[in-house]
């Protein structure tokens, strides 16, 4: 057996399916996790796959754009405490690490700690230690995204999550309210829904092949649908393929504030709008502590502790 009790349970987890079917799930895919989630989504038994990896760990998701709107910034610093994340010591100087990221463009973060700090005389590195000192927690400076281009930016929940939209546009529609509506719009979507791709032509190949795999095993493991020919299934695979973009594409969403139209279609209305042209290029979605592990204290321990 390639597994252990506690795959079990993370693949339970996970899927929210039962403990003997998780178990059958990894026997069957020789322990492989995510194998054994597509075998249970090719079950049906996995209808909603929770999304994995995303644990919660404390700091700030922040967004900003310059005051000329064509350069935008979001970066993502942690810290060990939510305590500390609504300091305005650390909020302020996550705004100096945004600014510095806007102001010099650097590579990575490690380009970015060598990086005279916006306002300072000193490095982002010696700035980090200095906060990290002051404050008493550790702080990490984890990644950051930098567009140029026509940027709207957002900030969701204090700091929870942090969007930062591109457009290409017109010079009618460049730097227009109607640009800035339409972009605090999308990425206010995009913070709710957290598309995995911009548009359907932006689904990598290997991606959508694998979620064809996936639905065909669900209607062969149908009872009602897996005796039908095999022209019939890859029809209907393309109609299931259709609602795959609609859940999973920014452009091909339903819009949050009008479901009659897509996204692409509200955005279009806004371009007419400003009379010009324009369309969404990129799209950045950070979430505080994605994937990060949060520290657990045992609160009975640290008393404990404390009066030692």
């Amino acid at each position: 057996m390639n597994f252990t009790a506690k795959d079990v349970a993370a693949l339970r987890e996970k899927t929210g399916c039962g403990m003997m079917d998780c178990k059958k799930a990894l026997t069957d895919a020789n322990g492989d996790m995510e194998a054994a989630i597509d075998i249970l989504r090719e079950k049906g038994l996995a209808a909603a796959v929770k999304k994995a990896g995303r644990v919660a760990a404390e700091g700030v998701a922040f967004a900003e754009v310059s005051s000329c709107g064509k350069v935008g910034v979001v970066i993502e610093v942690n810290a060990e405490t939510d305590f500390v994340a609504k300091n305005a010591d650390f909020q302020a100087f996550v705004k100096t690490c945004a600014d510095t990221v806007m102001e010099n463009n650097p590579a990575d973060v490690d380009a970015l700690l060598a990086c005279k700090a916006a306002g300072t005389d000193m490095t982002v590195d010696a700035l980090l230690k200095e906060k990290i000192q002051t404050i008493g927690e550790n702080m990490k400076i984890r990644r950051f995204v930098r567009y140029e281009g026509d940027c709207v930016s957002y900030v969701h929940g204090g700091g929870r999550i942090g969007v930062l939209v591109r457009f290409e546009a017109d010079e009618a529609a460049s730097g227009s309210e109607a640009l800035q509506e339409c972009g605090k719009d999308v990425a206010m979507q995009i913070a709710a829904l957290n598309p995995l791709y911009l548009d359907e032509t932006t689904v990598p190949a290997e991606d959508l092949e694998k979620e064809k795999e996936v639905l065909l095993g669900q209607i062969d493991n149908d009872p009602k649908n897996a005796n039908k020919p095999q022209n019939i299934k890859e029809k209907m695979i393309v109609g299931r393929i259709k609602k795959f973009y609609e859940q999973n594409c920014l452009m091909q969403q339903a819009f949050v504030k009008n479901g009659d139209v897509t996204v692409a279609q509200y955005v279009e209305e806004m371009a007419k709008k400003a009379g010009g042209s324009m369309k969404v290029v990129d799209y950045v979605r950070f979430e505080k502590g994605e994937g990060l592990q949060k520290r657990e204290d045992n609160f009975a321990d640290e008393v404990a502790n404390m009066v030692k």
